[in-house]
């Protein structure tokens, strides 16, 4: 009898170990980084203790360099260990962090080659025909031609000893964001292609998808960014809208054979696992949505000084596993960070992206449902391209359930009540009735803005939302310090609204699309005319004025941004008699 029960105390004792275990980790999926990425973490943070408050180093800077030859990752181990005496948690002289670095690294950026595009003219055959303004046309033209600026190939370098690098090898040129931003961006690519068209710049457009397609195929998504540290994440899916751009122009049919397969994988990730949710309606009807989900539960490696600050308040290794997981799935979206993402906004440490069911990210899916339909059509896929027809149709529907408000005339993002990991029933009370540009994306699919009663709708809530702004559309309402937030306007944004409603047959709707477009063009002339650059976003609650916020200072380049100032500018023109000033 004594023994019976001391084997079922031992049983339990077992139990409650196994179950106290699962409560302190987060159970949820990680993929592993590379050991130069660990060690530089390290570097990282060691910067971040060394240098002065006022001289400390962007933090991306340290985990973007690559190892000199002919040293090895373990001969710099050990000399760092030598200048820190092996202490994780202390600063050395700057001095001496400085030799060591230039001693054993190659700064950022050295392992990119620039590339001279082979298809760049300086004023290219029917560029911007309907810009007949000379002083716009100019501009654009100086625009026109910062893709030489940004347009990059990869170093051999990376290909032969990935090991001594964070930057990911690529088959073709690049066109980086600029600035901070040394390597192709997953969103990015879809506004710069576009302006790459715009540019008559079609071979480096095709390069840009052949490059996140072989992404795809190596890691089964699409990488936020060619890094190595970007490997745990996607960001918004547009690859199939990409394909789909350059087709339309191209008939590039060859394009399409081999982007389908590649798409398909993509669709895949995106419809499974942690990132699908389940939302089941009164009805008992259940409409399959996705979520944004990051494969990672740690500091950032390219912010690993802040996210350890940040997470600093939380005393379990729980909570602060799930909130390096709700970071990097703000990173995910592309919109790091917001108030949207937030249980109280502002309070940055109530951040819990992976409980969002995101507007914009399924209008990006239902647009790949739509396209791959398209594109399988054109290779003679009539079984396949049906099939997908029948998943957009599926998702139409999951916004009309779930996302859309009557009332509001906008489309809501939803609040899980649960883990995500099993169907939850609908409420009313989880729609997030806070206002952002999000809200206001799936008028950019023909889906809806072909709907004349419902763009109306739209139109009158968009006027009421207090989003329109001097420069262009504001993010958010809330002033929260964070770049996706008040008063800043971003280029990707702006074009999904702009161009839904443009192609609308509502007059009203027209004649919005067309003045938002024209604030944000002659915003971007100011801050191009006074600061010598073409900015990453714009504060667009005044005129003329670039934005700020967030954890790393105000970029310059750049990529999305130049790409829709020109699709806006072959969108819309410029007449001769309409000046770009205000």
């Amino acid at each position: 009898m004594f023994f019976f029960f001391f084997l079922l105390l031992l049983c339990l004792s077992f139990a409650t170990s196994m179950a106290g275990s699962a409560l302190r980790l987060d159970s949820g999926p990680v993929v592993p980084t590379t050991p130069l990425v660990t060690f530089l973490q390290r570097v990282q943070l060691t910067a971040n203790l060394s240098y002065p408050k006022d001289k400390t180093p962007d933090p991306k800077y340290h985990i973007d360099l690559s190892l000199k030859l002919p040293h090895d990752l373990s001969t710099v181990k050990s000399a760092f260990e030598d200048l820190t005496n092996g202490s994780r948690d202390l600063s050395v002289p700057v001095e001496k962090l400085e030799k060591f670095l230039e001693e054993y690294f190659d700064a950022p950026g050295k392992d990119l080659v620039h590339h001279e595009p082979e298809d760049f003219v300086s004023d290219p055959s029917g560029f911007l025909l309907n810009v007949e303004n000379e002083q716009v046309r100019n501009w654009a033209r100086e625009v026109h031609g910062l893709w030489r600026i940004l347009s990059f190939r990869v170093a051999d370098s990376v290909r032969e000893s990935p090991e001594r690098h964070t930057l990911l090898p690529l088959p073709e040129p690049v066109i980086i964001p600029g600035s901070r931003f040394r390597e192709v961006y997953y969103w990015d690519s879809y506004w710069v292609i576009k302006g790459l068209m715009t540019s008559k710049m079609l071979t480096t457009a095709k390069g840009l998808v052949t490059n996140l397609m072989s992404l795809v195929e190596t890691y089964g998504y699409a990488l936020n960014g060619a890094r190595a540290y970007y490997t745990n994440r996607s960001q918004p899916p547009l690859l199939s809208s990409m394909v789909y751009e350059i087709y339309n122009v191209t008939k590039d049919e060859e394009l399409v054979k081999e982007a389908i397969p590649v798409l398909l994988k993509e669709y895949e990730f995106w419809n499974s696992g942690k990132h699908k949710v389940v939302i089941r309606d009164a009805g008992g009807y259940d409409h399959i949505l996705s979520r944004y989900y990051a494969m990672w539960n740690m500091p950032r490696p390219e912010s690993f000084v802040f996210d350890k600050e940040s997470a600093s308040g939380f005393s379990s290794t729980l909570e602060k596993q799930r909130f390096h997981r709700d970071i990097a799935t703000a990173a995910e979206s592309g919109c790091d960070f917001s108030t949207r993402w937030m249980r109280d906004p502002p309070n940055f440490t109530t951040l819990a992206t992976t409980s969002v069911v995101p507007v914009d990210l399924n209008v990006f899916l239902f647009k790949m449902e739509l396209d791959i339909a398209f594109l399988m059509e054109v290779s003679g896929d009539k079984n396949g391209s049906e099939r997908f027809v029948k998943a957009s149709e599926a998702r139409k529907k999951a916004f009309e359930t779930v996302f859309w408000n009557e009332e509001a005339g906008q489309w809501l993002d939803y609040w899980l009540s649960s883990n995500g990991d099993e169907p939850e029933t609908w409420k009313a009370e989880n729609q997030n009735t806070n206002v952002f540009a999000s809200n206001f994306a799936p008028i950019w699919i023909h889906s809806f803005n072909s709907d004349e009663k419902l763009v109306k709708k739209v139109v009158k809530a968009l006027e009421n939302s207090g989003l329109i702004a001097p420069a262009g559309i504001v993010t958010s309402l809330t002033n929260s310090g964070q770049q996706w937030d008040y008063p800043n306007g971003w280029a990707p944004q702006q074009e999904l609204i702009v161009t839904g409603l443009a192609r609308s047959g509502v007059k009203e709707a027209k004649e919005m699309a067309e003045e938002i477009a024209r604030r944000w063009i002659r915003s971007n002339y100011r801050v191009y005319k006074t600061s010598g650059a073409i900015h990453e976003k714009l504060d667009v609650s005044k005129f003329g004025e670039y934005g700020g916020g967030g954890e790393y200072k105000p970029q310059t380049g750049f990529g999305w941004s130049n790409g829709v100032i020109l699709s806006f500018l072959e969108e819309f023109g410029w007449p001769s008699d309409l000046s770009i000033e205000p």
